[in-house]
């Protein structure tokens, strides 16, 4: 089924709904919009689900890839990689967590949840498309 999709790429490209969605849901709750930010933010969380499924499907058989650029950009990289693991990291337990306590009717704590868990999570799709754009695009990997 995945055969002749580049994973990667598909990884991108739920990196960037996932963003559209969050922007949406944070645009339907400043609206007062509740039901539009639930469902926004529900296919933020399946969005979410779905990213975890492929990236671990590529990178178990593919492994890491592999940085090419040299000079100035390699600290810039590995700078914004780290920053990007780090706070995948807190994403992976705080978003879900968020988003139960929002689905449970916790409106108080899930308010206090999303000030730190939207943020951070924006944060780490939007530097796993800047990633993905350097390693894939603009400084692949060349060789051994």
């Amino acid at each position: 089924m995945f055969a002749d999709i580049h994973l990667p790429s598909l990884i991108a490209i739920i990196n960037v709904a996932t963003i559209i969605v969050l922007l949406v849901g944070l645009a339907m709750i400043r609206q007062g919009n509740k039901g539009a930010h639930r469902v926004a933010m529900i296919s933020a969380g399946l969005l979410g689900v779905a990213f975890m499924v492929v990236y671990l499907s590529y990178h178990l058989g593919a492994g890491l890839a592999k940085f090419g650029g040299e000079g100035w950009i390699r600290p810039v990289y590995f700078t914004l990689l780290t920053a990007h693991i780090v706070f995948a990291t807190i994403a992976a337990p705080l978003v879900p967590y968020t988003i139960f306590r929002g689905l449970a009717g916790h409106y108080e704590k899930h308010r206090k949840l999303a000030r730190w868990a939207w943020p951070i999570w924006f944060f780490v799709a939007t530097s796993g498309i800047i990633i993905y754009v350097m390693v894939m695009l603009i400084w692949p990997h060349k060789g051994p």
